[in-house]
């Protein structure tokens, strides 16, 4: 073969090679942009972010976290200034942010039309010696759906972990549990006759606005479930509401977000179902800038949706408030465990 020849082989073997190393390298998220996970100010919200940063890098993306980014209005800024791409929260706060006139309680559509069909409020029922209450069939709502037409242009959600629940919790003490129903609808009757601890503060989730207990607590549970109740005290947090309820100084309280995030776990408090969601749903889900994830890594976000739990995040949430775990090394584990 003379010189040209040779010339012209090395010249195919190399093109060849460098396909193939491209190939490789594309597949590997190499070249590809950083997809930036913001977390505001809370243990929950760095779990996430290292959730969905760790899960995106198993899929081949480059990936890094960005934490401490204050409070809502401030990764809400960074996500629309394009600082970061994407960040955990939970649906209804994100309702509520994005309209506040949307009177959705309920997770999606499914479970909205579940309630609507079978939560029947009954005829009026004499809570208060001589007061009737009327309860009225009401708009349940799909939170899912207002969500995704609330959401600013620029911007999308994905799916929701629907096993993780992080609304605000109505509880029985240890005497009053051995005594009532744990069922909200069951346990209406009854509400006149306890005395109601309600919590206020940012000890579970630091980026939840503290309720109203008027309006986000008494009014609600009334409306819904004709659950009249005419004693609550204030607390400032919930850790004091938890030792109240231990002491028997209140029969029953309503927590700011989900049991299991109390220092130490859940513990002796006995939750109240919520079936007929009094209080809106708060589900996990991620908060993204449209267009900048493709199919195959807003797959990989909605495998984590599948697979998360409330009490999952809670350990994992506590550990890091609590313990100062590592919340990378947590979500490692969690990822592994979940074949994720």
């Amino acid at each position: 073969m003379g010189l040209a020849g040779s010339v012209r082989v090395t010249a195919r073997v190399l093109v060849a090679v460098t396909a193939a190393t491209l190939a490789v390298a594309c597949a590997h998220g190499e070249g590809a942009p950083t997809i930036t996970v913001g977390a505001g100010d809370s243990a929950q919200s760095e779990v996430l972010a290292e959730i969905y940063a760790q899960a995106l890098a198993r899929a081949g993306t480059p990936t890094s976290v960005k934490k401490h980014l204050g409070q809502r209005a401030d990764y809400l800024a960074a996500l629309d200034a394009g600082t970061i791409t994407l960040v955990a929260d939970t649906s209804g706060d994100l309702l509520t942010t994005f309209d506040s006139s949307s009177s959705a309680t309920a997770p999606d559509r499914a479970t909205a039309a579940s309630v609507a069909q079978h939560h029947d409020p009954g005829p009026p029922v004499d809570m208060t010696a001589g007061t009737p209450v009327t309860l009225e069939a009401r708009y349940v709502g799909s939170v899912a759906d207002d969500l995704s037409r609330a959401v600013p242009e620029g911007l999308a959600v994905s799916d929701l972990a629907d096993a993780t629940d992080l609304r605000p919790q109505f509880a029985l003490g240890p005497a009053a549990a051995a005594r009532y129903p744990a069922n909200a609808a069951d346990l209406a009757p009854h509400c006149g006759d306890l005395t109601v601890g309600i919590a206020g503060g940012r000890e579970l989730d630091p980026l939840r606005t503290p309720p109203d207990p008027q309006r986000d607590v008494v009014t609600p549970l009334r409306t819904v479930y004709g659950c009249d109740i005419t004693r609550h005290v204030e607390f400032p947090g919930d850790a004091e509401l938890r030792k109240a309820l231990r002491d028997g100084t209140v029969d029953a309280g309503v927590f700011t977000s989900a049991v299991p995030l109390l220092p130490g776990g859940p513990g002796d408090p006995a939750v109240v179902t919520d079936p007929a969601y009094a209080f809106r749903a708060q589900n996990v889900v991620p908060l993204l800038r449209q267009g900048a994830l493709d199919q195959r890594q807003i797959k990989k976000l909605n495998y984590v949706a599948g697979e998360l739990t409330t009490a999952d995040l809670a350990t994992m949430v506590r550990r890091v408030r609590d313990e100062h775990a590592s919340a990378a090394e947590l979500a490692r584990t969690w990822l592994d465990e979940h074949a994720l």
